[in-house]
């Protein structure tokens, strides 16, 4: 893991460790860092802009390169296609989340930030805590929010799925805004994760009932 990175800022997307997010790049600044990543460590890193209590964004000086929150997720490119307008379509292959030491100076189009992974090195360990998941509850949370949008799932997929894919897979995937987006990412461990997830979801059905509105 290199300690400068390439960094790729952008609201309620969330990328966990071997989660895989497929990405549509299309902007000069960000089509020059896929050309850095695949010649270098082919690695990038998921973080979203900072943004207020209320999900709402903070500005900063430069309105193209507002303040980052401390923790995204770097991933690799493990999938790569050209389009013939220009475009490239990756896919992002979660590895580790990672903590900004520092924003660096550059002159580069995108963003270079001087990373640490120190204190998420259990990141590296596939299935690490996956033992204390509660699947259970979070399988019925899944399954109320799905009932109470009419909206199915693939059952065999989810019976078939490790614990650490199923918590993962349903965060990346949870239509949910950029608090809840980071604090999914920056649950200490996974069994934090689902239970956050899990009181998220519930919290969000809650509201549903009261005002008898669809989440979208």
């Amino acid at each position: 893991m290199p300690d400068v990175i390439p960094v790729f800022p952008l609201t309620a997307a969330l990328l966990l460790p071997r989660g895989q997010m497929p990405l549509n790049i299309f902007e000069p600044r960000y089509l020059s860092m896929i050309d850095h990543a695949l010649e270098t460590h082919r690695l990038i890193g998921m973080i979203q802009p900072r943004f207020r209590e209320d999900g709402s964004p903070v500005l900063g000086a430069n309105p193209t390169e507002p303040p980052l929150c401390p923790v995204g997720c770097a991933g690799r490119v493990t999938a790569f296609q050209e389009t013939p307008d220009g475009r490239y379509l990756i896919t992002l292959t979660g590895l580790t989340r990672f903590r900004i030491v520092e924003e660096l100076a550059r002159t580069t189009p995108y963003r270079l930030c001087r990373v640490s992974v120190e204190r998420y090195r259990a990141d590296f360990e596939p299935g690490a805590g996956e033992e204390a998941v509660d699947r259970e509850a979070l399988t019925d949370a899944f399954r109320a929010y799905l009932d109470a949008n009419d909206m199915d799932a693939d059952w065999e997929s989810i019976e078939r799925a490790s614990n650490e894919a199923l918590v993962n897979a349903l965060a990346m995937m949870s239509p949910y805004g950029a608090p809840e987006k980071q604090a999914l990412l920056e649950a200490q461990n996974l069994k934090m994760r689902a239970e956050t997830l899990i009181a998220i979801t519930e919290l969000h059905l809650a509201r549903m009932s009261d005002d008898g509105a669809s989440l979208q």
